[in-house]
């Protein structure tokens, strides 16, 4: 069965709108994805305001902002189809939305860009609010990605997705564990806006400074690394708990952005050694396994080179993916939520985000008359 779909996501980082429009096959319980078309859409200064400051707004402007946002979403889900000469070829849409707000041990979580507007706009049939049931069901509702990580690429055990949050997923035979890690692209944007860039490009900045191990110390010692799987990370961590502490001491941006990027590589360097342990070097013979990296930071030279020194003694080997891939892959994820929620298979492991039960997440919105 091949399922024709659009996959969209917006991630804490706020670099923009990730659509991805894939064909996804199932065959006797095998999956594969070929990506027809992938675009990311910026947000303007406006939207970049909007988002950026959502959660100080009152429910009924976030209100607002769910539905404004839900027509923006439609309307570049039209300009795409025009581009790409997509009409009549889209047979689901599947929005994650971006995130305002995540507390999951309240058992609340939200995204925004209403569904109803996206298939309304649009006229195809859209699934939305993705991550609502597993944080119901007492789960972190987060990483949702490790069922795509499951399903697409069962010959890699380790997976890396460096956004505006670092996320693991680790894969033991067929059990898996997955978990937030720490602020990455978000809290190094934000210090790169210092120097009017809109992020640090391929790590040449924090390249040039020198690592401060004041900072370097505390930031490793928050009570978040303490924690144990499943964990997740609300925007807030970076924006509201890693910047200030990192303004506290007044350092040029080099070297807050070296010693951030640092802190960053140790943290996976320590979340990948809890789940495989020290290697030795000794056995020669036995060839290092991949660890998959993807999202944005996967194009941040720098911080690659430095995970690259740190995780060799663990006896992981960066995999750097097709570009496309890269960047899309949680938009093509989404797409792949979509398809199994539309079959009524389950969307999240709750191995991974510790909910009670595997669920079955999404609200479907139909854009054409039944």
């Amino acid at each position: 069965m091949v399922y024709r779909v659009i996959g969209l996501m917006s991630g804490s980082s706020l670099d923009g709108l990730d659509i991805c429009f894939t064909e996804i096959e199932e065959t006797q319980g095998n999956w594969t994805f070929d990506i027809q078309a992938a675009t990311c859409i910026p947000y303007n200064e406006a939207w970049l305001q909007k988002l950026s400051s959502a959660k100080a707004l009152s429910a009924y402007e976030i209100s607002l902002l769910h539905t404004e946002y839900g027509n923006l979403i439609g309307d570049a889900v039209n300009t795409f189809i025009e581009k790409y000469n997509l009409h009549h070829k889209i047979q689901l849409i599947v929005s994650h939305g971006h995130t305002v707000f995540h507390s999951s041990e309240k058992k609340m979580t939200l995204q925004i860009g209403s569904g109803a507007s996206i298939a309304a706009a649009t006229g195809i049939n859209t699934i939305t609010d993705l991550r609502a049931i597993d944080v119901a069901l007492g789960g972190q509702g987060a990483p949702i990605v490790p069922i795509g990580e499951k399903l697409f690429w069962p010959e890699i055990n380790y997976f890396l997705n460096l956004g505006g949050i670092a996320n693991i997923t680790c894969r033991n035979n067929e059990s898996f564990i997955a978990f937030d890690i720490c602020s990455a692209n978000r809290v190094l944007n934000m210090l790169a806006a210092l120097k009017d860039k809109l992020y640090d490009d391929g790590g040449n900045i924090a390249a040039g400074g020198n690592i401060h191990c004041e900072l370097l110390l505390q930031l490793n010692m928050l009570d978040y690394y303490k924690k144990t799987h499943p964990k997740s990370l609300a925007n807030e961590f970076g924006t509201d708990i890693i910047y200030p502490l990192i303004s506290s001491f007044n350092l040029i941006v080099e070297d807050a952005l070296r010693t951030y990027t640092e802190h960053i590589a140790q943290q996976i360097a320590f979340a990948v050694k809890e789940q495989v342990g020290e290697k030795k070097e000794t056995a020669t013979s036995v060839a290092p396994e991949k660890i998959m990296v993807t999202g944005g930071g996967a194009f941040n030279t720098f911080l690659i080179s430095r995970l690259a020194e740190i995780l060799q003694p663990l006896g992981l080997e960066i995999f750097l993916p097709a570009n496309e891939i890269i960047q899309y892959k949680e938009a093509l994820i989404m797409a792949l939520i979509g398809v199994l929620r539309w079959r009524e298979e389950n969307t999240v492991l709750h191995s991974v985000t510790g909910a009670s039960r595997s669920s079955i997440g999404g609200a479907v919105w139909m854009g054409q008359e039944a």
